[in-house]
């Protein structure tokens, strides 16, 4: 009786199987597919690099000039000028880190309190569900924007991290009653089932076991928790929340706009009133466009 061997990598007919494609192949693979999930990687990495590099091309105190107030656009000026004749362009460029540094941060600690707040409840259960569900709710009716005016009162928000940072831990329920329902489901799981029965701890069982399943869900809420922030953001240096003297950020630039300049009532200004604006339209596009490639990165139905 004769005996067929298979080599290692070979179907039954002998031809070679494919290799399954990487993650980095497959991020690829789900970035090029549409054209306009890479202007969207194009127009995120086009802010990013404007952040970082951009402070360092202008001096850390802008220059104003009375002769040259709402000049418009023109070579010298490609965004024209402000109400105190400074460069738009500039303003734009310097204010950007300011607004993406906010944004990152508030994204991330969403993102990390919000998942494990839900994954220790779902997975936990009992005493520890029941307690952090009751902070979950408690944190839900705090409202965001008073909470911030009485905390603007007392507290000089200057740093793009701190406010961040307050954004960030006022916006992790909704995603911890989220991750906490998903939980529930894995932890019925045979295999989470198994670890446990091994004796595996409770971090390995969460981290290594529960963690990569919701990860898509998690990768998903970080950007879209960074447009919140950054909406949020730049409507609170808007209102006047905020104060916006020696800040600069897309926020602080449309209140001046309106309220100092008179931007709505003056044509000249509009190039001053509009940048910032088409710049928060342009980056919330941009993140939009790369989700729907992270979402075909982790979902594998649309790669298929």
């Amino acid at each position: 009786m004769a005996v067929t061997v298979i080599e290692p990598g070979l179907g039954a007919t002998g031809t070679r199987r494919p290799r399954p494609p990487g993650h980095w192949q497959a991020a690829r693979r789900a970035l090029l597919r549409e054209p306009r999930r890479v202007v969207g990687a194009a127009i995120v990495v086009i802010f990013v690099v404007l952040a970082v590099v951009g402070p360092f091309l202008y001096p850390r105190h802008l220059a104003a000039n009375a002769n040259s107030i709402y000049a418009p656009p023109s070579l010298v000026h490609p965004l024209g000028t402000d109400f105190e004749g400074t460069d738009v362009l500039s303003l734009m460029v310097t204010g950007a880190r300011y607004v993406l540094v906010s944004g990152a941060v508030a994204g991330a600690i969403a993102v990390v309190l919000g998942a494990l707040v839900g994954l220790l409840a779902g997975y936990l259960a009992g005493a520890v569900d029941w307690s952090l569900s009751r902070i979950t709710d408690f944190a839900l009716t705090i409202p965001q924007y008073p909470l911030l005016v009485v905390l603007a009162a007392v507290v000089r928000f200057t740093s793009p991290v701190l406010i961040g940072v307050l954004l960030g831990v006022t916006s992790w329920p909704g995603l911890a009653r989220a991750v906490r329902s998903q939980a529930f489901s894995l932890r019925e799981r045979p295999y989470i089932e198994a670890s446990r029965s091994l004796g595996l701890s409770t971090r390995h069982v969460i981290v290594r076991e529960m963690l990569p399943n919701i990860a898509p869900y998690v990768a998903m809420n970080l950007l879209v928790s960074m447009i919140g922030a950054i909406y949020a953001e730049t409507g609170l240096f808007f209102l006047g929340i905020l104060p916006t003297s020696n800040v600069n950020n897309w926020g602080a630039m449309l209140n001046q706009a309106v309220f100092s300049a008179g931007a709505i009532g003056s044509p000249q200004a509009i190039s001053y009133l509009l940048s910032p604006l088409v710049a928060i339209l342009l980056l919330t596009l941009g993140i939009v466009f790369v989700l729907d490639a992270v979402d075909e990165f982790f979902n594998p139905r649309l790669r298929g």
